[in-house]
């Protein structure tokens, strides 16, 4: 799966002002229901807020990775945040926040694509050249030359 096939410039937001994980990702499921993602953002959202009881999506790296798997989601998309500020998210590391890729797949496709997406976008994290790369892009059209580079 092209990780960057099924991203969108519409769902980037660079800046984006969340005073915690809840809001940010509510924001972002926003975004995936104007651009049709998403048919059901209060189906797909408990599906993002039941996994994250499960244990947390902060990673590390100031990176968390919420997700869903739900039949609110019409097609499989992943949207990114670049945070305003900080946000504590539980994270492995203890550190708060600052990227956030958020998942959504149909529930039909639950375990192929899910785990696809997850694993190809851990395996770019743990390099500090793709964290830095993220970090100084500065529009969303940058985001996705960024994203694209997990798909080579």
């Amino acid at each position: 799966m092209n990780i960057s096939s099924i991203m969108s410039k519409n769902i980037i937001f660079l800046g984006l002002s969340a005073s915690s994980r809840e809001e940010a990702v509510r924001t972002m499921a926003d975004g995936m229901v104007q651009y049709g993602y998403v048919s059901d953002k209060e189906k797909y959202l408990a599906a993002v807020r039941e996994r994250e009881n499960e244990g947390t999506t902060g990673i590390g790296f100031g990176v968390a990775i919420p997700h869903g798997k739900s039949d609110g989601v019409k097609s499989p998309c992943l949207a990114y945040a670049r945070l305003a500020a900080p946000v504590d998210w539980n994270s492995f590391d203890g550190k708060p926040v600052t990227s956030v890729f958020l998942i959504g797949v149909p529930e039909k496709n639950a375990g192929n694509d899910h785990l696809k997406i997850l694993i190809a976008i851990s395996k770019r994290l743990m390099h500090e050249d793709f964290r830095q790369k993220l970090a100084q892009a500065a529009t969303p059209e940058e985001i996705l030359e960024v994203i694209k580079s997990i798909d080579e």
